[in-house]
This record gives structure tokens, C-alpha cells and sequence, in this order.
């Protein structure tokens, strides 16, 4: 189980990091530990990766992802955690042994810099913040 944070600009840009050890961009979350909660564990993320204390908003998408021969399935929890200027970037601290950057992305530079699944989950919880929605997605499809 995994919790990530949607934060977008005034743009409605999403902020995107890269990690160090992968290929691809991702938004600020990880893996769910043991008798955590998906929002504690959203939280967390944000002050391991950001440097930053954050209280979040509402959920954004929940995606369930199934399995694929490396992993099991798994349910993947967004939230909303707002939408910073760049006063509210000004403390981001990336943690150099994970994180080598951040970039405000557009629907474009996402489809880019994500794996495809990761590309349509973020995808939906923009629409889903734009449209004050949840959105219960499959694979990073939206089921109807």
C-alpha cells in the first residue's frame, strides 16, 4: 500500500521529484508501514522528502494496481496537499541520497517524465481536484 501528495502551483502544475534510483518522476509519497495509516503515512513522506510539515487536504484517487511479476497488488491512496507559491517552496530540502530534484510539471512534461500508470493517476487526481471529485481508478483508470 502506497499514500502520495498532490501539490500544484497557481498553473495547476504538479509538482514532480526525482528520485535517484529510478528512471522515471514520481509525486512526494512511498510505501504505507506497518499499523500506519495511509494519510499518516502521506504526512511522513512530506517531511522525509520536503522538509516540510504539512496538513493535508482530502483525498484525491484511490488505484488499485495489480500484480505484476516483481510485485503484488497493491491500492495506492493521493491527497490533496495544496496548492504552494513560492513562498511555501522556498523551504523545500530534498534528501540528497534520494531525491535529486523537483519541477513544476504540466499535463505534458508528466506524460514525459512518469511511467504511463503513474502518468494517469496524477492525471486523475488533477481532474479530481479541479472538479472537487474522488476518483476510484484500476491500474490508473478510472472505473465507471
Amino acid at each position: 500500500m502506497g499514500a502520495g501528495v498532490l501539490f500544484t502551483d497557481a498553473d495547476g502544475r504538479a509538482l514532480l521529484v526525482e528520485p535517484v534510483y529510478k528512471d522515471y518522476w514520481e509525486i512526494v509519497g512511498g510505501c504505507v508501514e506497518e499499523n500506519e495509516a495511509p494519510r499518516t503515512a502521506a504526512v511522513r513522506e512530506v517531511k522525509e522528502e520536503l522538509g516540510k510539515a504539512v496538513s493535508l487536504g482530502r483525498l484525491l484517487v484511490v488505484d488499485w494496481v495489480p500484480p505484476r511479476p516483481d510485485r503484488t497488488e497493491g491500492v495506492m491512496f493521493v491527497y490533496d496537499g495544496g496548492t504552494l507559491d513560492e513562498q511555501g517552496t522556498a523551504d523545500i530540502h530534498l534528501p540528497p541520497d534520494e531525491l535529486s530534484r523537483w519541477a513544476w510539471c504540466d499535463r505534458e512534461q508528466i506524460e514525459q517524465r512518469m511511467s504511463s500508470l503513474l502518468a494517469r493517476r496524477v492525471t486523475a487526481a488533477l481532474r479530481a481536484k479541479v472538479e472537487g471529485k474522488v476518483f476510484d481508478l484500476e491500474n490508473g483508470f478510472q472505473v465507471l
